[in-house]
């Protein structure tokens, strides 16, 4: 009753409350750290550092990052669930070991004991019930069923009968599920979706396999694994995905869908060779994540104004630019399925097509057949289209006819690999459109880039050090005297950073949002493209009509407190 009695003699807790504490206590089997927590008399994190003081046990902070595998192999999650202890690292011999209760004797016993027999020696740390409950997930995570997949086909004693399983039409339907390649495979693509991760890259490499998952745009390495099972995994992805099993000299491409946690899920793969081996690709194709409806996109409101205004003009070109892994095809399909009605044609040519929408004639274009972006756009042209959609515009050839097509009287979709919003018509320029045509023909463009939203449980707000803070007043010193108006700014100036708790698997940050700039088309513009469409000429003028640019626009959001300027940055590039 040392924590009750301290936080009485600290006058936390009155007389009364004590009393009625000590008698919850006596009755019941619970510890007294539950009891007080349970009746929010303080924090878990105040609570905490009061026993830590009491029991003289550093309170250990526990890395956002996870706890290596290694570390983690040395303490079984049987054992670690029952004494409420975990590790936390490993410096050569000497493992750090977090308790709940470092106080307990039978808990100490144990690690003594597991210390003698594993050959290591032992730093104690106290953690949180929380800290406890994270790191005691990752003993059901990806490592631990793959390690439970490589013991099974360690074991298997012909290891041709594990390759003849990759083969589900050589087998049955029940030796094919349990089979141990198929089901590590099966285990990467779960944990990628519950993950919400966007890639999965497996990477053959001198000593290992690497398996990393791309989450809210970052890479992370989720697993390794030994290079003897490198050719049993892309042959079985190669199969479902109906590639080529003895081909590994060039690149490959396919598709195929899975049932994943009673969802229907679709997953792209491309092969690619490399020194030590192939490499796979895997999108993951969620059409939960992908097929988003125009309101949840993120627009502000003068952007979906200028995106509506342009959707309802008859015919004309409406872009969207940014680097790969933006979201700019997510972008087009969402404004497809606000021009997707049942008295108009809509027909799209794609490399490759990424998600099926109902009432659309989705086409695919064969580089290795001759059937390219050019070459769908003149067959689609002979469909009776109202609204075309071109994947990307990666030539001239294939400019000319999107802007072609735009003059006769279509609405137009398409993509360009450019910085900006304004960087779009220089492009055009430079692909050989003529500056005269693109006023005739362009009605909208939509740069964009995705961030990493904060953490809505964990996200702690701060005061910014002197360069955030100049920063952030250099740019709103630029913004619009309309947004100037209505903007609120705390002071003194506050932003939110990211923190870290077991919602967000401690990364801080939650799912990804839009930051986008868009560009109308108007009157001003059009003058500008005629005279000197110089890229910082446009710039100028856009500006002028009010358009954000995508710095802008991020620290509007970081001082909503929806993300950070360090995501910012590095989605602007901005130094």
């Amino acid at each position: 009753m040392k924590l009750i009695q301290e936080l009485y003699g600290n006058g936390v807790i009155s007389d009364q409350k004590k009393n009625e504490l000590v008698a919850i206590l006596k009755k019941s089997i619970k510890t007294e750290e539950e009891i007080i927590l349970e009746n929010n008399i303080v924090s878990e994190a105040s609570l905490f550092e009061l026993k830590s003081k009491l029991i003289n046990v550093p309170l250990a902070k526990i890395d956002q990052k996870g706890i290596p595998q290694e570390a983690l192999e040395l303490i079984s999650g049987a054992a670690a669930s029952n004494y409420k202890m975990v590790p936390l690292f490993k410096k050569d011999k000497v493992i750090g070991v977090g308790m709940v209760y470092p106080e307990d004797i039978a808990s100490r016993n144990a690690l003594q004991f597991l210390s003698r027999k594993e050959n290591f020696v032992c730093e104690v740390y106290l953690i949180t019930f929380s800290d406890l409950r994270a790191i005691l997930k990752q003993y059901k995570t990806l490592e631990i069923e793959t390690k439970k997949a490589l013991q099974e086909i360690t074991e298997t004693e012909d290891k041709k009968e594990v390759l003849t399983a990759l083969d589900q039409n050589s087998v049955s339907d029940k030796f094919a599920d349990e089979a141990p390649v198929i089901k590590m495979v099966l285990v990467i693509l779960r944990h990628a979706i519950e993950g919400n991760a966007s890639d999965i890259h497996i990477e053959p490499n001198r000593d290992r396999l690497n398996i990393r998952f791309r989450q809210d745009g970052i890479l992370h390495l989720s697993l390794f694994l030994p290079l003897s099972v490198h050719l049993s995994i892309v042959s079985r992805i190669k199969i479902l995905a109906n590639l080529k099993i003895d081909e590994n000299r060039i690149p490959q491409d396919g598709r195929f869908s899975a049932k994943i946690n009673n969802k229907d899920i679709d997953f792209r793969v491309a092969t690619f060779p490399i020194l030590y081996g192939e490499k796979v690709e895997i999108r993951v194709l969620n059409p939960m994540e992908g097929l988003k409806s125009f309101d949840d996109m993120g627009f502000s409101a003068r952007n979906i104004e200028v995106i509506q205004k342009a959707l309802k003009m008859p015919y004309g070109l409406i872009l969207s630019s940014g680097p790969t892994g933006s979201g700019k095809t997510t972008t087009l399909y969402s404004l497809m399925r606000i021009l997707n009605q049942e008295s108009v044609n809509v027909v799209t040519i794609e490399d490759p097509i990424e998600y099926s929408i109902a009432g659309v004639n989705q086409s695919q274009i064969r580089a290795d057949i001759g059937y390219s972006f050019a070459e769908g756009l003149r067959q689609i042209l002979r469909q009776d289209p109202n609204i075309i959609m071109v994947g990307e515009i990666r030539d001239e050839e294939t400019a000319s006819l999107v802007i072609n097509a735009a003059l006769t009287g279509h609405v137009v979709l398409s993509t360009l690999h450019t910085n900006s919003a304004v960087g779009v018509i220089p492009r055009l320029i430079d692909m050989g459109v003529r500056p005269f045509l693109i006023p005739s023909t362009l009605r909208a463009v939509i740069a964009q880039r995705l961030i990493r939203t904060l953490c809505p449980k964990c996200r702690k707000k701060v005061n910014p050090n002197e360069k955030v803070k100049n920063y952030i007043i250099g740019i709103l010193k630029t913004l619009p005297d309309f947004i100037k108006k209505d903007l609120k700014v705390s002071n003194p100036l506050q932003v939110f950073e990211a923190n870290g708790c077991d919602f967000c698997s401690f990364k801080g940050y939650k799912g990804r949002m839009g930051l986008y700039e868009v560009l109308p088309i108007t009157e001003e513009l059009i003058e500008v493209i005629l005279k000197n469409p110089a890229e910082s000429v446009i710039l100028k003028s856009a500006q002028k009509q009010g358009m954000l640019t995508m710095a802008q626009e991020g620290v509007l959001k970081v001082l909503d407190g929806q993300t950070t300027i360090a995501e910012i940055i590095r989605v602007t590039q901005e130094n």
